[in-house]
């Protein structure tokens, strides 16, 4: 025992001060290094890597309980089930309000030569448009086999010629698309093509009809025909709806709903018809209808967006907005109705927290991508840009909401990734990646939430790395003062231990000892 402790004694004695400033060095370099990838990984994913290892692996091989996992929905409040934990929580969403590539995107282009969609975001609509328009029977068809190319085109000019290319040889209905779509320059002109488009559309969907319980090749072309019918009713509808005609494109909107739960194809429910017809209700200021819409889709069998949550959250706050009063409410109390209209709010900032800066116009607006993520910035920015002057409308609608979200602090109710959701699964960690790749970052600070405190071991790593840092310095400045700290450091660090093994020793024979310091 006594030996060992000369020979630790021995060893401390030897040591130089160069060896403690190399030691001290080497740990904060190393510290250095884990804080740098830490950092980084907290600015990518929005959580440290430590933490997400420790809760992804380590907690459920000591028996814990994964906190990412969502409790399971209450069905008062209409969620969806946990059998839906597999659906991807960062799936992108064909934008149901786009805007016109030609009309619209371009002219925005033309005036101030920024690009306002994203290579990612066009790249998405040109495999939607193949999805949607094209099926494996084009090749019998001369002018379907001609825009089957065109849509995979990457060069506008290119999908331009070959539509024309098409019509040439008959009227085409996915070819009028093309052209309403990249070529008018006027929300006029390109419904003049729809118009077109749905009178070829029409004659091949009514072809197909009759012939798709022939075969597997028939049903495949009555599909198609149908996804693209229905595109052309419904951006016919939109344009209606710009320009001015809202009442008829209300009529058009109701019809293509029935149209869409009368079919069974899959496809129709990407376009979300219902959010189009909401938005038409609104600008009618027919409240009693938007309620209709929103008690028809508004269950636990659809996905939810932000133009359900909030356009829900709008007719609570339409009741009790007008005589709202923060102070009435701070003295007696929020009434029944107040009450429903706040935990609305609170319902939609939990879905979409990136929306009240938007409509509070605390943010500036840009135009909506052709693509969405639920949840993400560019679904805010889509809602508030076609919604934002419904809440204008409503007499202290944003004032209750700005008294909701900033007063309240909603967002603290709001839960971060790792953490159970409170009416929603967790705020999904991979929205802030998802939305630089749809939005132009050149022009627009994309939207971050959460933006959570620094994790701790993000705060430890710095810690470290600067005590680490300092005992380095202090170490080079003055050697020997250090070395005396260290020595007196680690005789008071294995002093304990050497008081257990004195007691050890005096309590075991002499005789077995002796072997054990042997072995």
């Amino acid at each position: 025992m006594f030996g060992t402790e000369s020979s630790l004694s021995m060893f401390l004695n030897t040591l130089t001060p160069k060896f403690y400033v190399a030691l001290t060095g080497t740990s904060s370099l190393i510290s250095g290094l884990i804080l740098i990838f830490e950092w980084w990984y907290f600015r990518k994913y929005g959580t440290s890597f430590i933490e997400q290892v420790s809760v992804s692996h380590l907690r459920p091989l000591l028996g814990g309980v994964d906190s990412s996992t969502p409790s399971s929905a209450n069905t008062s409040n209409g969620e969806a089930d946990s059998s839906r934990q597999s659906v991807s929580e960062c799936k992108v969403w064909r934008n149901p309000l786009n805007l016109f590539r030609g009309a619209e995107y371009n002219r925005y282009t033309w005036v101030t030569g920024r690009e306002p969609l994203t290579y990612y975001d066009m790249n998405l609509s040109a495999q939607d448009h193949q999805t949607f328009f094209t099926c494996d029977s084009d090749h019998l068809r001369p002018a379907d086999a001609i825009m089957q190319k065109a849509w995979r085109e990457r060069n506008p000019q290119a999908r331009i010629s070959a539509a024309h290319e098409a019509l040439e040889l008959e009227d085409c209905a996915t070819a009028f698309i093309l052209l309403a779509e990249e070529e008018a320059t006027t929300i006029m002109e390109a419904e003049r093509l729809f118009k077109q488009a749905l009178k070829a559309g029409d004659v091949c969907y009514r072809r197909s009809q009759q012939l798709q319980h022939h075969g597997t090749q028939y049903e495949a072309q009555h599909r198609r025909d149908t996804n693209v019918l229905v595109y052309i009713k419904r951006r016919l509808a939109m344009c209606s709806r710009k320009l001015g005609r809202t009442r008829e494109a209300v009529k058009m909107m109701r019809d293509l709903c029935v149209f869409q739960l009368m079919k069974e194809f899959p496809l129709l429910s990407m376009f979300n018809i219902h959010e189009n017809l909401l938005e038409s209700l609104l600008e009618l200021q027919n409240y009693a209808d938007v309620q209709a819409v929103l008690a028809k889709y508004d269950d636990i069998s659809l996905p939810k967006s932000a133009t359900i949550c909030y356009t829900a959250a709008l007719l609570k706050a339409r009741a009790v907005s007008d005589k709202f009063s923060p102070e009435a409410a701070s003295r007696r109390g929020l009434s029944t109705a107040e009450m429903n209209a706040v935990e609305a709010i609170h319902r939609a900032v939990e879905f979409n927290p990136h929306v009240p800066k938007y409509l509070l116009e605390m943010k500036s607006l840009i135009l909506p991508p052709e693509h969405i993520l639920k949840r993400g910035d560019s679904e805010a920015i889509a809602y508030a840009f076609f919604h934002l002057q419904h809440w204008k409308r409503v007499e202290g609608a944003l004032n209750l909401l700005h008294c909701t979200w900033e007063g309240s602090e909603s967002f603290r109710m709001i839960p971060y990734p790792l953490e159970k959701g409170h009416l929603f699964y967790p705020y999904p960690i991979c929205t802030e990646t998802a939305d630089r790749e749809l939005l132009p970052t050149v022009f627009h600070e994309v939207s971050v939430y959460p933006k959570k405190e620094l994790p701790f071991f993000i705060l430890f790593t710095a810690g470290l790395c600067s005590f680490t840092a300092m005992l380095a310095l202090l170490t080079h400045q003055f050697p020997e003062l250090m070395g005396v700290f260290a020595k007196a450091f680690l005789s008071t660090l294995f002093a304990p231990l050497n008081f257990i093994m004195e007691k050890v020793e005096s309590i075991l024979p002499s005789s077995l000892w002796h072997q054990l310091t042997r072995i």
